[in-house]
């Protein structure tokens, strides 16, 4: 087991080659309403700005932690399991006492979990009854690009149309859309229902179901489209790790309320018909001051004095954390890290800090065995401010028989790519510009995203290594294909960029390379910043695989 990591969230100093890659951004990041100092500062900046609700908060650690509900299939039939969703509006309360309007997946927030086993196909079928048009994106997913959540791919709503979807207004038909005045032959269009195919042939791990609709990711998210998907597998099942009550899901993000109880966001238009983007402010990105996990306000969940599995996640639109969990006495508990975004580790790592980008997903284990029955131990954020530097509290109840294991090898099937399998090296550019009608966005290479243009074109199977540099904090996500770290600023990587990933978080005027072998299905998918404000505001570039 490796020995806990220090201070995981600083990088290490600017050299002068990274400077000069990213010296010709800083004039557009002040464009953009970022400053100068923000984009070299030492640690993430807060991103964006911070929405202040208008409703009284509860006091934390009150809320039960609520668990999401797993989905049954409709049939399982001839190896395949089938699901239904519907995507409805419904009020709920997230605040005790005050009703809340959201989209959500089944009526829930977060949407029910589908639980899978790898290489048992699924079908999931979702009815969209929602006002907008909406496309669904399993994120982690090794999916076929018809199944893969591309953004103009959309499920219209009743009626068949929709005032638009892109800059300038939409008008659709089969297989055709318009975004930003241009054409996309491409889009594969229906009306109110879709047939989402995923094969599962990939390693057990925690992904997550989100909408992926053209320029309006960030605002259905926010208000409530978003759910799970667990993959496991006979490797994973035969080590004994926590499981049953004892594996816990955590999706962790913010939001904020209006006076009338409902989600407050800077959207331009909050009908989220045609005109994208966020009000001026908010273009680094939209945090909320209510810290949610699973959808509950700073929730309280009980345990037992034993190790616990927790499966995090960080939903949030732009809020990056730095997780620490400390006992009433003050003293930190090992956060021992099995797996990342898909899925385990070759051997565990202890840290005591662990930072989170949005899409990020963390396998961690905790110990509550050496805390006393009856105290708590308070998951904090330690890049919060006020009431976002609490996240949850586990209270610790009773003593108990704990059979679960954390073995010292995890898994052995880890790609083993080496820099010398690659065919070609790519430098990306990740940062803020100018976008269409001459707007303040963000940018990927120096372009904003456009569904109508090849951006990378690669072989199926070939192997690569990307280069990725940011001006300010950018958690980059690449579809279809998971990839390892393999530097960061030239040095190593971090501690908690182990294993298989789908997301790499980039902090300010940081380089970072990762290695992947492009592998499984042909087609048209993406990569993009996972901040879903920059997405939506011009952050995402083509990827095709030929």
């Amino acid at each position: 087991m490796r020995e806990p990591s220090r201070n995981p969230a600083s990088p290490p100093g600017l050299t002068r080659r990274r400077l000069l890659g990213v010296g010709g951004a800083l004039g557009l990041v002040v464009a953009a309403g970022l400053s100068t100092s923000a984009a070299l500062a030492p640690r993430p900046p807060l991103t964006g700005a911070e929405l202040r609700s208008a409703v009284p908060l509860p006091p934390p650690f009150r809320v039960p932690l609520p668990v999401p509900a797993v989905l049954t299939p409709v049939s399982s039939a001839d190896g395949t399991d089938s699901y239904e969703i519907t995507q409805r509006e419904v009020t709920a309360e997230i605040l005790p006492g005050v009703p809340t309007p959201l989209w959500t997946y089944d009526g829930t927030f977060p949407g029910p979990t589908i639980e899978a086993r790898r290489g048992r196909p699924i079908t999931v079928t979702h009815h969209n009854h929602l006002p907008v048009p909406t496309v669904v994106h399993l994120h982690g997913g090794r999916t076929p690009a018809e199944s893969d959540g591309y953004p103009t791919d959309l499920v219209l709503p009743r009626g068949g149309s929709s005032p638009g979807t892109g800059h300038g207004g939409t008008t659709h038909g089969p297989g055709h859309g318009t975004v930003h005045g241009m054409a996309d032959p491409r889009a594969a269009v229906t009306t109110v229902t879709r047939d989402y195919t995923f094969p599962l042939d990939q390693r057990a791990a925690l992904l997550w179901y989100h909408d992926h609709r053209m320029d309006f990711t960030g605002p259905a998210i926010w208000r409530g489209l978003a759910g799970l998907q667990v993959v496991r597998d006979d490797v994973e099942d035969a080590l004994s790790l926590p499981a049953g009550s004892r594996e816990l899901p955590l999706m962790i993000t913010d939001r904020a309320f209006a006076a009338d109880g409902s989600l407050a966001y800077p959207a331009v238009d909050p009908t989220l018909e045609t005109r994208p983007g966020v009000r001026d402010r908010y273009l680094g990105g939209v945090l909320g001051d209510v810290i949610l996990v699973n959808g509950a306000p700073w929730p309280v969940h009980e345990v037992d004095a034993a190790r616990y599995r927790l499966r995090i996640l960080n939903a949030s639109n732009a809020r990056h954390y730095e997780l620490t969990a400390t006992g009433e006495d003050g003293r930190p508990l090992d956060l021992v890290q099995i797996g990342s975004d898909l899925g385990l580790l070759a051997e565990p790592v202890t840290h005591r800090r662990l930072p989170l980008a949005p899409a990020e997903r963390y396998d961690v284990v905790v110990d509550f065995s050496r805390v006393p029955v009856g105290s708590r131990v308070t998951l904090t954020n330690r890049l919060g401010t006020g009431r976002t530097r609490e996240v949850m509290a586990f209270h610790v109840v009773r003593t108990a028989v704990d059979d679960s294991r954390l073995p010292p090898v995890l898994c052995d099937d880890l790609p083993r790519w080496d820099r010398s399998d690659a065919v070609r090296t790519r430098d990306l550019s990740f940062r803020a510009g100018r976008v269409h009608d001459d707007r303040p966005g963000w940018l990927i290479g120096g372009l904003p995203f456009d569904p109508a243009r090849s951006d990378v074109a690669v072989r199926l199977g070939d192997v690569e290594v990307w280069r990725l540099i940011a001006d300010v904090h950018h958690p980059v996500h690449l579809h279809l294909a998971g990839f390892r770290v393999l530097t960061r600023g030239g040095g190593a990587p971090l501690a908690h960029d182990a294993g298989l990933k789908d997301t790499v978080s980039l902090r300010p005027g940081e380089s970072a390379e990762i290695i992947t072998r492009f592998e499984g299905y042909r087609g048209r998918y993406l990569f993009h910043c996972h901040n879903a404000e920059h997405e939506d505001m011009g952050m995402m570039a083509n990827l095709e695989i030929i």
